[in-house]
C-alpha cells in the first residue's frame, strides 16, 4: 500500500485486463481492477483511496435508498495511436458535479481529490483504455448519502466514488423516437440541470413506453406545455432546419452538456449557423411537413452523437431525410478527431494522463 498526494494506493496482485473480451463489451458491466473512494464525515473530507474494485458496506438505514440523495457525472478517456491516455475537458464535469451537489444539499469535492484522484486511476488502470475509433473508458464519478437513519433531512455522511468501465459504440441500432406529450423529465425550479439519479429513474417507465411502439427514446418536452423540446432521452437535442442549427438554451430543466457545449464550439469554428433558443413541436413538425426539416441529433458523453431516423408526435409521423452535408457526421468525426489526439487541440480540451 502506497500513498500520493494525500491519495492512498492499494494495488491488486494480478489484473484482470488479459482476460477481458474487449471486443464483447456490454456497456457499462465490466469495470477495470481498481476504484477510488472518500468518505465525508465530521464536515471535512477524509484520505482518498485507491482499492481494487468490489463491493462497499453500507447499512440498509442508508439515506440514499430513502431520499435519493446521489448524483452522478459521466466522463471517457481515449488512447491516442501513440500510446498516449488523454481525459476530455474533465474539469467542465468537476465543475457541474460540484453544481449537482450543491442542488441536493451534499458536500462539494475538492479539486485535489476529484481531478487528482480520477488522474491517478485512470494512470494505474491506464492498460484498459484501448485503441481505435468509438473506443473509450467510461469514468463514472459519484456520490451517496452513506449516513444511517430514515429522518428526512441531509445526509451527514457521504461516499464519493469512481468507477471506470472498458466501452464500445453506445447506440449501435436505428435510433428513432417519440416526442413527448404526457409525460416530463424535469420542471421549472427542480433538479433537471442536474446529474441527479432520481431524474434517470423517473425516465424508465415513459421509455418503456416508447419501446413497446417500437421507438428507442423520447424527446422530452416542457413540463408547463409539452410544446418546446427540452432532451432526447439521457442526450441534449439538436434539431437542423435548413442550414441552420438549433439546440434548447441551458436553463435549471436542461442538462448543461459537455458534449453539447462541444458541438456548439465545433459549430462556430465551421461557421455553421447555430442558435441556443426555444424550438416548438410545431415549428418542427411544420419544417418536416414543408422538407427544411434535414437533421435531429442527440449529444452525450457515452454516446457522443446519434442521428434521429425519425420520429412519432402524437399522430405525426415522420422520417428524417439522408442527406450529403450531415451535420452529426461532421460533429462526430471533428471530435473524434480530438479525442483521439488526431488533430491540433486548438480549445485545449485535452487532458493528458
Amino acid at each position: 500500500m502506497t500513498s500520493t498526494h494525500d491519495i492512498v494506493v492499494d494495488q491488486v496482485q494480478e489484473s484482470r485486463v488479459g482476460t477481458t473480451n474487449f471486443d464483447n463489451l456490454i456497456f457499462g458491466k465490466t469495470f477495470t481492477d481498481h476504484m477510488l473512494e472518500c468518505t465525508w464525515r465530521d464536515g471535512k473530507w477524509e484520505t482518498a483511496h485507491i482499492k481494487p474494485y468490489g463491493p462497499i458496506m453500507v447499512e440498509p438505514s442508508s439515506k440514499v435508498f430513502h431520499y435519493g440523495q446521489a448524483i452522478f457525472e459521466g466522463m471517457k478517456a481515449f488512447k491516442d495511436a501513440q500510446g498516449n491516455v488523454h481525459l476530455f475537458r474533465p474539469e467542465d464535469n468537476w465543475i457541474r458535479f460540484n453544481e449537482s451537489a450543491k442542488r441536493l444539499a451534499m458536500p462539494t469535492v475538492p479539486e485535489e481529490i476529484f481531478m487528482d484522484g480520477l488522474k491517478k486511476l485512470v494512470d494505474l488502470d491506464r492498460e484498459w483504455v484501448r485503441q481505435g475509433d468509438g473506443v473509450s473508458l467510461y469514468l463514472r464519478p459519484f456520490m451517496i448519502a452513506s449516513e444511517n437513519g430514515v429522518a428526512a433531512a441531509p445526509s451527514t455522511e457521504y461516499k464519493f466514488m469512481i468507477v471506470m468501465s472498458p466501452a464500445r459504440a453506445y447506440y449501435r441500432g436505428d435510433v428513432r423516437v417519440i416526442i413527448a406529450s404526457q409525460f416530463s423529465r424535469a420542471a421549472d425550479g427542480g433538479v433537471g440541470y442536474a446529474k441527479a439519479a432520481g431524474n434517470y429513474a423517473a425516465s424508465f417507465y415513459p421509455n418503456n413506453l416508447a419501446l413497446e411502439e417500437g421507438y428507442q427514446q423520447i424527446i422530452w418536452t416542457d413540463a408547463a406545455t409539452h410544446e418546446y423540446l427540452e432532451e432526447a432521452g439521457t442526450m441534449n437535442i439538436f434539431v437542423r432546419i435548413g442550414d441552420k442549427l438549433l439546440t434548447s438554451p441551458h436553463n435549471d430543466r436542461i442538462l448543461n452538456g459537455v458534449t453539447r457545449r462541444s458541438v456548439i464550439q465545433l459549430a462556430k469554428d465551421h461557421n455553421i449557423d447555430v442558435e441556443e433558443r426555444r424550438v416548438s413541436v410545431k415549428e418542427m413538425n411544420e419544417a418536416a411537413a414543408n422538407g427544411e426539416l434535414k437533421e435531429i441529433f442527440g449529444t452525450g458523453t457515452a454516446a457522443v452523437i446519434v442521428p434521429v431516423l425519425g420520429y412519432k408526435h402524437e399522430d405525426f409521423v415522420h422520417d428524417l431525410p439522408a442527406v450529403d452535408d450531415s451535420y452529426a457526421t461532421l460533429f462526430k468525426q471533428k471530435l473524434s478527431d480530438i479525442h483521439y489526439n488526431r488533430v491540433n487541440d486548438e480549445h485545449e480540451w485535452l487532458v493528458k494522463i
